[in-house]
């Protein structure tokens, strides 16, 4: 037990030091090369801090665990757009761009629409991990070819030069990869410290996977926002949360399904569902005034807690 709770503590300084560098770093970097801080949170920040479920979801499922490879992303991604944005929102309501609120979020939401139909059958097969790898990669590709050759004004604003006051210096591209390490290994740390303490109280490996394991995966998400919100850049906030959940639906799961196939369990199709209509509600809330309201953080906070206690009363039953 009192190795289980080192290894918690040890994750917790990994998360927060990493989430500091990374920020700082990104940043910076982007300052240097003229991408904006959006670009930069949608790809680098949200890969970085979504490899900790990449790599929780690959060994699961190369182990046979499927009720904890699923369930970790579902619940990963609830967690990031309930609990995480919904509490930083309470804090400072959070703003979204014009393109955040018209192109990802839209794309986001038919990703998980699309996910939902396809496990209905009871498993994500190589095909469908064919799909979503390429709406992934396709992505990424659409996003790089928009900011070469922007279209329209909006696409303009999102790729234009930020300040470029603050130039970024060797420590920042160092800091960069260390700081991404960080967050992954403390992600582990905190995973394995809390599910050894889960397991000594007889938790299913169901629960702990769309509980706990969720919840310590997201980790690097919540200290990068917390972070982000503190240094005032709030293009970062969002547009890390919404590249996190894109990535981990699409670029995860795709790939971790081409990899081996992966058999859904007939109570992640209602968590599924719920993802989705987390989805529709944070973008009914940022269409309304452009920005996350304090109460609107509240209602989705309130939402992401509601559904974590669901799932652990109906893992009790």
């Amino acid at each position: 037990m009192l190795l289980h709770i080192a290894y918690l503590l040890a994750g917790g300084l990994l998360l927060w030091k990493g989430a500091d560098w990374v920020v700082d770093a990104a940043s910076a970097i982007a300052r240097r090369f003229g991408i904006s801080e959006l670009i930069i949170g949608l790809t680098i920040v949200a890969m970085g801090t979504s490899l900790p479920e990449f790599l929780v979801t690959l060994t699961a499922v190369l182990k046979g665990i499927p009720s904890i490879s699923f369930a970790n992303i579902v619940g990963s991604n609830i967690f990031n757009l309930g609990i995480i944005l919904g509490a930083v929102a309470m804090i400072k309501s959070v703003s979204g761009s014009k393109t955040l609120i018209t192109r990802d979020i839209p794309i986001l939401f038919g990703v998980e629409l699309l996910i939902r139909m396809m496990v209905s059958g009871g498993e994500l097969g190589r095909f469908d991990g064919v799909i979503l790898t390429s709406v992934f990669v396709g992505y990424l590709a659409w996003m790089y070819y928009r900011c070469k050759k922007p279209s329209s004004a909006s696409d303009a604003a999102l790729c234009d030069m930020v300040s470029d006051s603050e130039v970024a210096t060797v420590k920042d591209y160092l800091l960069l990869p260390v700081g991404l390490l960080a967050v992954s290994f403390g992600s582990q740390f905190v995973v394995d410290g809390a599910s050894g303490v889960a397991r000594a109280f007889g938790l299913s490996e169901w629960l702990i996977g769309v509980t706990i394991v969720a919840a310590g995966t997201s980790l690097p998400e919540l200290v990068t926002c917390l972070s982000a919100s503190v240094k005032g850049k709030n293009d970062m906030i969002l547009g890390n949360l919404i590249g996190s959940d894109f990535f981990n639906f699409a670029g995860v799961l795709g790939i971790t399904s081409l990899i081996r196939p992966i058999a859904i369990m007939p109570d992640e199709l209602l968590n599924m569902s719920f993802a989705v209509v987390v989805v529709a509600v944070l973008w009914i809330f940022i269409r309304t005034q452009g920005k996350i309201s304090r109460s609107e953080g509240a209602l989705l906070f309130a939402a992401g807690i509601g559904r974590w206690l669901f799932e652990i009363w109906r893992g009790a039953m």
